[in-house]
């Protein structure tokens, strides 16, 4: 691939890329830039993770060197989202989660590099850099860069502060060219451009993922059942979900059900082949095959195609999608028990 396929994989299916043409620059001048992603081991991975790890597959194709980030000590950092005794289950978990996310997205997670928090950001020079980045940020500019990340309040705790600083720093201590995460990281790696550059590191291009809706609108929620479809959903379950979800008929905006189907059912359907069908009675007109996103979307704003016909497809759609993760997490039971005792205990 040239530097124009190369940079059209990296930046299909996102948000915001900044800057595009640093991306170009970094193919340019290297046959193997590096990108990293980090995820804090708290909750229950489910399909809104999958969304943006579908996306390592793209960099793996563009030929990036990928690593994941499994930041352990962000997790409890949090305000202790994640409690010390269960970080090293749920960094298990997380991991066996993503690689069998990686897998069904079709990329092989052996080409993948795996790293904790704890195996560098306790000891030199992460230490004496993290010292120099709290020197020199304020209150107001720290809390400023997590406010879309680590929770909020009147009287935060300075776990979050850190939290924020760290993960700033951690992309320079992974060596990563790409900083790639949710939008909702925007802040902290405008942080990151804009400070490591005084301790004599590299300002990092960065690639963000959107954020998708609920299924009962609004934002995905963690913590709203309902709202999410979890990676062990069974089939049923995910049929329900899909059925009852908020999918106003010729409204595309803030609809959870399209979003999934852009940027994660599409995406795999193209890397195996396949086209997504939803099946209709003659007398309704018939089945209609879709080899793309942008036609599926004109044919339901303009109504040619009905959210009754719609849901049964992408609940198919998405179990099948999810279908290997189901079963590699189905293997060892005791990675959920071990991780979170409260729910599968």
């Amino acid at each position: 691939m040239d530097t124009a396929e190369r940079t059209g994989l990296v930046t299909r299916f996102t948000e915001e890329v900044i800057e595009e043409s640093e991306i170009e620059a970094l193919f340019e001048e290297s046959d193997g830039p590096t990108a990293y992603v980090g995820y804090a081991p708290t909750g229950e991975m489910h399909i809104g993770h999958f969304t943006t790890m579908r996306k390592l597959a793209d960099f793996l194709e563009a030929g990036i060197n990928v690593t994941v980030l499994v930041a352990d000590l962000h997790a409890h950092l949090d305000d202790a989202k994640s409690p010390f005794e269960l970080l090293d289950a749920r960094s298990e978990y997380y991991r066996t989660a993503i690689e069998a996310m990686i897998g069904a997205a079709g990329a092989d997670p052996s080409g993948v590099s795996f790293v904790r928090g704890t195996e560098f950001q306790l000891e030199a020079p992460y230490t004496m850099d993290l010292y120099r980045m709290l020197a020199e940020t304020t209150l107001s500019r720290a809390q400023r860069a997590g406010s879309e990340v680590v929770r909020q309040s009147d009287n935060p705790k300075l776990g979050g502060l850190v939290y924020t600083l760290m993960q700033a720093l951690d992309v320079a201590a992974l060596d990563a060219d790409i900083a790639y995460g949710g939008i909702d990281q925007r802040g902290i790696y405008m942080l990151a451009r804009e400070q490591l550059p005084s301790q004599g590191y590299d300002k990092p291009a960065c690639v963000f993922a959107p954020l998708l809706s609920g299924l009962s609108g609004g934002k995905m929620s963690a913590s709203e059942a309902g709202s999410k479809i979890n990676l062990t959903d069974d089939d049923n379950a995910v049929e329900e979900k899909i059925g009852g979800a908020y999918c106003p008929a010729g409204e595309a905006e803030d609809n959870g059900v399209l979003e999934y189907l852009r940027f994660l059912v599409f995406p795999i359907l193209e890397e195996r082949g396949r086209s997504f069908v939803v099946e209709r009675p003659e007398e309704y007109g018939g089945n209609l095959t879709y080899d793309g996103y942008d036609s599926l979307e004109s044919d339901f704003v303009s109504g040619e195609l009905h959210p009754a016909d719609l849901k049964p497809a992408v609940a198919t759609a998405i179990s099948d999608v999810i279908d290997p993760v189901r079963e590699r997490l189905s293997e060892e039971p005791e990675l959920l028990a071990s991780a979170y005792p409260e729910t599968h205990g």
